[in-house]
């Protein structure tokens, strides 16, 4: 079989000297040298590549088209990364005006472009799960948490789909244990999450889970000792466990810690 005498050319690269052109070495030589200093210059590269191959330099020849598609494709990854924003920055808009299908095609769109992109992955969730379509809500969410696990907003709105689910008037999931730990996952990334503290404190009790339900209200007040909420909710989880000294305790140190606040007054 004949072997081609030469690559089909890639890039409009060349060297030489005024209007005398270089020799195949010559112009090997000088490429050479300019990746020497200018390593991504993907055209140069690319000729280099088709040059080599003229010179029999296989070897050679493939590294360079290696290096050369390596580039390329980080280009491409790049170039998509940046589109999808677009998309997904055009869906929000859309969103923003209360245009929720054309808000979810653009969405899909960014995801087709490139399937990594959070902000649409995020809103995607929250347009299905403010549609009650929990299932696809789910979707979007466990996607976004394997793509940003130490995001607590995302373990937060994934905990959420996760009760619902396990609603039987909604799916024959059991999901209550797996929307526990979303709420522990979120607490654990941003122990001042309040609200994530209290839904997972009335769900513990719900599920008679008294022993979380304590600990989580404790650990919401150790993080927010000037929000008084957290108190009243711990309270509130004493009384219901029958632990009344704790309770008559939290409220002698909510009285006292507000009391001085009163008396310190605003700092200027």
């Amino acid at each position: 079989m004949d072997t081609p005498a030469s690559m089909p050319p890639q890039g409009d690269t060349a060297v030489d000297l005024g209007d005398q052109p270089l020799t195949p070495d010559e112009e090997i030589a000088g490429i050479e040298k300019l990746l020497a200093t200018e390593p991504d210059d993907f055209q140069a590269r690319c000729r280099l590549g088709e040059l080599y191959f003229s010179k029999g330099r296989l070897d050679d020849a493939l590294a360079e088209v290696k290096k050369a598609i390596e580039m390329a494709e980080y280009l491409r990854a790049e170039m998509n990364r940046s589109l999808a924003m677009y998309y997904a920055n055009l869906g929000t808009i859309y969103a923003t005006k209360n245009m929720a299908d054309e808000a979810k095609a653009e969405f899909q769109h960014a995801l087709q472009v490139f399937p990594h992109d959070v902000l649409a992955l995020f809103n995607l969730g929250r347009l299905h799960a403010d549609k009650k379509q929990y299932m696809d809500a789910k979707g979007y969410y466990e996607r976004l948490v394997e793509i940003t696990p130490d995001d607590p907003i995302a373990w937060y709105n994934l905990a959420g789909v996760y009760i619902e689910l396990d609603n039987p008037q909604v799916s024959d999931y059991n999901t209550i244990d797996m929307g526990i730990q979303c709420y522990l996952r979120t607490l654990e990334l941003d122990p001042k999450h309040l609200e994530a503290a209290f839904k997972l404190m009335e769900i513990a009790l719900n599920h008679k889970k008294t022993d979380l339900a304590i600990r989580v209200m404790e650990s919401a007040v150790e993080h927010n000792p000037d929000e008084p909420l957290a108190y009243y909710n711990l309270i509130s989880v004493y009384d219901k466990c029958k632990m009344f000294e704790q309770a008559e305790e939290a409220r002698k140190r909510l009285k006292e810690r507000f009391a001085k606040k009163a008396k310190d007054g605003p700092r200027s």
